[in-house]
């Protein structure tokens, strides 16, 4: 393996250096996974109402410095500081509610087959692998660890590079509440150094499972690897998530809510609204609404009050967002709005609107992780659920109208993970999250996400001269 180095973390606002970090040595590595692996014998044992009362403690601990959290998060990705103090409430309201709700989830369930007893069990598989972006550095953790944790696996993190000091920090956290210190671990990695320490830790018998949220093209790598060492993987990928307006719709509200939708954290989210299409009647009068609502946000400094769109979070992401729009205008989509890279000091771009967009160009073809969003026609509602699922990728969706019977009947039919009828996508802990296509597959959060990584174990138990009356059992 290449030799370890330093971590250096950026602010996305200035350009700036803000720390710099050493790598997690070879000898480190196998440590850490032997630490981990320990911790995981010990917390299995520990009973399921006691693993939900410590994942618990994480709220209040997560609140003791959510202040700090939320400045460095902001810091170090470049999101509003409004959005990152939201982030780190929102962590801290999940650890309670699985807290809470967990022990239920994870109940066993009897079943009648005619022995003395039976049930299915679910227990905890190990040392979880968790790889995890920098776009929401505490969410995307939080939302892996405290279900894997209630369950009983233990956690072992690796970041994105450019948050470093976020996940250090969650982990800090993690140990000042009454979670044992090593149930969650952060490995330090570089881009150049990443693919050869996750393929190291994947391999390694100690693990038991992985997960990854990041793109489509890290997730093939990851499937890959962990499919060689038959372990078990849950894949959340990259979206192109269509925000549908029929010409029924509240206009007004559906405008409002896709400027949210799409520009929430600069517009880089999985589940952002990233292809806006509306039915040919409302196009006009709703795009002229949108164009008003996106001159309503204000672009600057994310620590400044008010800000609603901070910069990217590196340069090379500003940079493929730039080409993505500079290359569709060239074949003929028109500008409404932004179409350049903002002057200012740091990774900024203005927000970018579209129109007269085709399905070859990079904006719809391609997965937009920035502040810039084309605008589609639809003649009616059977074009618009078309042109949504004329995507590789289905992750989230938006659908708005006043007909809520027939928003169902639509939203049955997009290809995706979640549908929001006249809101937009967002996770929630009581509600599975996942994709299909090539967004991934597995689901996140509620029981469906608790029940990923364990054992979904069958007890059966018959008398003491075994099974009676019948030769059912002996057949497989």
């Amino acid at each position: 393996m290449t030799a370890a180095g330093q971590v250096t973390t950026i602010d996305p606002a200035s350009g700036a250096r803000l720390a710099d970090y050493d790598e997690t040595t070879d000898e480190q590595v196998d440590a850490t996974l032997d630490r981990a692996h320990r911790a995981f014998l010990a917390w299995r044992d520990v009973p399921v109402a006691e693993r939900a009362a410590a994942v618990g403690t994480l709220g209040p601990a997560l609140r003791d410095r959510a202040d700090e959290l939320a400045r460095l998060a902001t810091r170090e990705m470049g999101k509003p500081l409004a959005q990152s103090q939201a982030e780190v409430e929102k962590c801290a309201a999940a650890c309670e509610w699985f807290a809470e709700q967990g022990p239920a989830m994870l109940r066993a369930d009897p079943r009648e087959i005619g022995a003395l007893s039976s049930h299915v069990e679910y227990g905890p598989l190990g040392v979880l692998f968790a790889i995890m972006p920098w776009n929401f550095p505490y969410w995307q953790v939080i939302r892996a660890l405290a279900p894997a944790a209630i369950a009983g696996n233990v956690v072992v993190l690796k970041h994105a590079p450019s948050t470093t000091g976020a996940a250090i920090a969650l982990a800090e956290v993690t140990a000042a509440s009454a979670l044992p210190p090593d149930l969650l671990s952060v490995i330090v990695a570089g881009f150049d150094r990443t693919p050869k320490v996750s393929e190291r830790i994947i391999n390694d018998d100690r693990v038991a499972a992985v997960t990854l949220t990041g793109s489509t093209g890290a997730g093939r790598a990851v499937a890959a690897l962990a499919g060689q060492a038959l372990k078990k993987t849950v894949l959340e990928l990259g979206g192109s998530d269509p925000f549908i307006v029929l010409a029924d719709a509240d206009l007004d509200a559906a405008a409002d809510y896709a400027v949210r939708a799409r520009f929430q954290n600069t517009g880089q989210s999985c589940i952002a609204a990233k292809r806006v299409i509306v039915e040919e009647p409302a196009y006009d009068e709703f795009t002229a609404r949108f164009l008003a609502g996106v001159a309503r946000l204000v672009t600057g400094d994310p620590m400044g009050p008010g800000v609603t769109v901070g910069p990217l979070a590196r340069a090379d992401l500003r940079d493929a967002v730039a080409r993505q729009v500079d290359e569709s205008v060239r074949a003929g989509a028109r500008l409404l709005a932004g179409g350049q890279a903002d002057p200012r000091p740091g990774f900024y771009y203005q927000p970018t609107v579209l129109d007269q967009v085709t399905a070859d160009m990079p904006v719809l073809a391609e997965e937009v992780f920035g502040p810039a969003v084309p605008l589609v026609r639809a003649a009616d509602a059977e074009e618009a659920v078309r042109l949504a699922n004329q995507t590789r990728l289905g992750l989230g969706s938006n659908l708005w109208t006043a007909d809520i019977a027939r928003a169902r009947l639509l939203a049955s039919r997009i290809d995706a993970g979640h549908t929001a009828i006249n809101g937009m996508t967002a996770s929630d802990p009581r509600l599975p999250f996942g994709g299909v296509k090539e967004s991934g597959y597995g689901r996140e959060l509620s029981r469906h996400g608790i029940l990923e990584f364990v054992n979904v174990h069958t007890v059966v138990a018959y008398g003491p001269h075994g099974p009676e009356g019948s030769r059912a059992a002996d057949v497989e």
